[in-house]
């Protein structure tokens, strides 16, 4: 039977220690010859072999493009939790090359003499499917959440998931014998036998057990690609076996294809000169003959989705619909890299698909596929806003953290262009070797497209303003899938709107910025103890607008513990002169007892570090958000009893003012200029958190930051928003997105829908 696969050819090279960099340069040449695949076996208890994960990975440093795959590994000695750590891990450094071969392992002698006990046949097949289970559970497991996993062989209680591997790697085990094979019918993605180990018939026999397995599993056969190991020599006439000319392989694998479904052919060559013959002559020629006979035959040809995968897609989305060109990198929930994708920084999620495209035209074809589908749309820069909007149940999210390039365009004016999916401490690392640098928030692990749409509340705001301030220009998609560029002379109304509410009209896929100089900054930490809540609030409210404008600081207080309340003053200054940073800072060291201090003179990308790992978020995070133009002594006095009242466990106060306020309040949809400070409450449940903040923090309020927003009420659009200002807004979006398909993240609606949120 002809599965249909897509013809492939591989070499299989031998280990050899005695030249090591020769078995490097036979994978190198299998590259350039074409070939889709070099392979290794995996005998390391064989003293003259090279260690197979070593040479494997030593060859995927040493190839660009070829997948690498071990032929097969050993299970009967290689742990299968420590395997899927290792084997994500190059998976992710080759760029999504790697492809595992499994066996239960063969010379038992040789393993017994290293300490490995025997395993009955019926004990090799149990220990394997185990394997299997815990390589997929760990590759699919979200740091966040232990993984239990019982066996008899292997198990996992507790052990933590990931990281993933760049794609789903496929699992292809070698074996002959029935019950293997019912196991790879069942469980596997391959069947990987060499045909000198066949003798006649076992391959349709192998087929019709695999077969059996796979529908009695509810799979389809298809999903289960052959492949099969052959060895050969080339001369001028055959002499049996594989032999003669190129000529007479194509006539003898030919039925191996169309007869057996044979899709993946690994040449074991013992010369490059043969290697050569067959990537150069056996390989098109084949590939041509099977063409033309499944062409003849009307046979279906590509790959079918497994049922593993299909059976965890969400109702309303088209998946065969999804563009060829963003197809490949999409994740489903069935895929290794799902937990990976499906949260964010503090929202747990669950979408029916990640797109994730790479170019703007990328962009465009997601955005019109995901129209198309009859689900909710959320986009993404890199998943750490706190509103969590960037992710979804069961819908669509368009991630765009590979549209993450960093580009000085202009050096005399500081003029760079920097795509959405970069994170701020990436672009803090890229500026810092030319002395610039952008204010942008706190963490260096934030996208750049979310803040710089919103507002960008930052280290340096105070003397530098808004991130959003130093936008320039941005290309954006817009609802309708045109690419436009908005600047102060090209659609200024959408330049306008960009910068404040720009998730409301768009993917931007780009922004142009100019960026100022910044050397060396002094950073401080104070921990004091905040005894007095209301007065601590008040008096540091008051040194920090009395404060030059190159130093902006930042306050976080949380749950009063033992009757003590700690407050932590976390300051940024401007300057590289010690001097200069003590004497800004000396003012707050008095507002109470110092319990800790630190100052140090850092670069810039010191404190807006990127750091590593994904996102883990879980449930739906409460927060409270408002802009206060002073601290003035009945705000202090309703934040001391917020923060005394327990239902927030995490009270922050970020400075504004300076030169955000020289910015007129309808020169960008920012317009709460006057706010010298941004406030922001984490409460352990919305309904207590609500309640007091309403009561409590509400009526001194000037506006709110929406990125810190997550109180799904209509109102609080009214809070971002002057009325001015959504009145403007909300006619641009009639124009530009009328059918509000950007609605996910606070929604601005247009004029003739009245306000919602969505």
């Amino acid at each position: 039977m002809d599965y249909g696969h897509t013809l492939e050819f591989g070499a299989f090279v031998n280990p050899g220690s005695a030249d090591p960099a020769g078995v490097v340069e036979l994978a190198r040449r299998a590259e350039g010859l074409g070939l889709d695949l070099v392979t290794v076996q995996d005998h390391p208890y064989q003293p003259a072999l090279l260690e197979t994960w070593t040479l494997l990975s030593w060859i995927a440093g040493s190839t660009d493009r070829i997948r690498i795959a071990p032929n097969v590994l050993n299970m009967a000695i290689r742990p299968p939790a420590v395997l899927a750590r290792a084997a994500a891990s190059l998976d992710l450094l080759s760029g999504g090359r790697l492809e595992l071969g499994l066996g239960a392992g063969h010379f038992w002698d040789a393993m017994e003499a290293m300490g490995t006990p025997r395993l009955t046949p019926g004990d090799s097949v149990e220990a394997l499917a185990e394997a299997i289970e815990v390589l997929r559970a760990v590759w699919a497991g979200d740091a966040s959440t232990p993984l239990e996993l019982p066996g008899a062989f292997h198990a996992l209680d507790g052990a933590q998931g990931g990281p993933a591997p760049a794609h789903t790697i496929p699992l292809w085990i070698g074996a002959l014998k029935p019950r293997m094979q019912r196991l790879i019918g069942a469980k596997a993605d391959g069947w990987w036998p060499s045909l000198g180990r066949l003798g006649s018939g076992d391959l349709a026999a192998g087929n019709a057990v695999v077969d059996a397995a796979a529908v009695e599993a509810g799979r389809d056969p298809r999903e289960i690609r052959r492949l099969l190991n052959i060895t050969g020599s080339f001369g001028p006439t055959a002499e049996g076996g594989l032999s003669g000319p190129p000529a007479a392989w194509v006539e003898r694998l030919l039925p191996y294809v169309l007869d057996d479904g044979v899709g993946t052919f690994v040449f074991a060559a013992s010369r490059v000169a043969d290697l050569e013959t067959f990537a150069t002559e056996v390989a098109p020629a084949l590939r041509e003959a099977v063409a033309a006979e499944r062409a003849a035959r009307e046979t279906a040809v590509g790959a079918v989705v497994p049922l593993a995968i299909r059976a965890k897609r969400r109702e309303g989305i088209d998946y065969e619909a999804v563009p060829a060109s963003l197809a490949a990198s999409a994740v489903e929930p069935g895929h290794a890299g799902f937990a990976g994708v499906r949260n964010t920084y503090l929202r747990g999620g669950s979408p029916g698909l990640v797109l994730r495209p790479s170019s703007a035209d990328e962009v465009v074809q997601a955005l019109a596929f995901a129209r198309s589908q009859p689900v909710p749309l959320a986009v993404r820069s890199a998943g750490h806003g706190i509103s969590g909007r960037s992710t979804n149940d069961g819908g669509i999210v368009i991630d765009l953290s590979r549209l993450n390039r960093i580009e000085v365009l202009d050096t005399a004016t500081r003029r760079v262009r920097i795509e959405p999916g970069a994170r701020w401490g990436e672009v803090a690392q890229a500026l810092q070797p030319h002395g610039w640098a952008i204010s942008s928030g706190d963490f260096g692990g934030v996208g750049v497209g979310g803040l710089a749409t919103a507002g960008g509340i930052g280290w340096l705001g105070r003397e530098h303003g808004l991130t959003i301030d130093h936008v320039r220009a941005v290309e954006i998609v817009l609802a309708d899938g045109s690419l436009v560029r908005a600047d102060a002379e090209h659609r200024p109304d959408l330049f306008w709107a960009v910068r404040g509410a720009g998730a409301n009209f768009g993917i931007v896929t780009a922004f142009e910025f100019e960026v100022v100089e910044v050397g060396d900054v002094g950073f401080a930490q104070l921990a004091f103890d905040a005894g007095n809540v209301a007065e601590f609030l008040e008096n540091w409210g008051a040194l920090q607008e009395a404060a030059p404008r190159d130093l902006t600081s930042f306050l976080i207080i949380g749950r009063p513990r033992g009757g003590q309340v700690v407050a932590t003053v976390m300051a940024a200054v401007d300057s590289d002169d010690p001097d200069t940073v003590i004497s800004r800072l000396q003012p707050f060291a008095t507002l109470g007892p110092l319990l800790q201090q630190a100052v140090q003179i850092l670069p810039y990308p010191a404190i807006v570090a990127t750091p590593d790992g994904g996102q883990h978020g879980q449930g739906e995070p409460a927060t409270r958000s408002a802009l206060v133009d002073h601290i003035t002594p009945e705000f202090a006095a309703a934040a001391g009893k917020l923060i005394h009242s327990g239902v927030s466990y995490f009270f922050q106060i970020r400075s504004v003012g300076g030169a955000v306020s020289d910015v007129p309040p309808d020169a960008t949809a920012y317009a709460h200029r006057s706010a010298n400070f941004s406030v922001i409450a984490f409460g352990a449940g919305r309904t207590r958190l609500d309640a007091v903040w309403d009561t409590q923090i509400q009526p001194h309020a000037n506006g709110l930051y929406l990125s810190f927003e997550t109180d799904p009420r209509p109102e609080r659009i009214t809070d971002a928003f002057p009325p001015a200002t959504l009145a403007r807004l909300r006619e641009l979006k009639g124009r530009l997105d009328p059918e509000n398909v950007f609605r996910d993240n606070f929604s601005v609606a247009p004029a003739e829908q009245g306000l919602r949120v969505g």
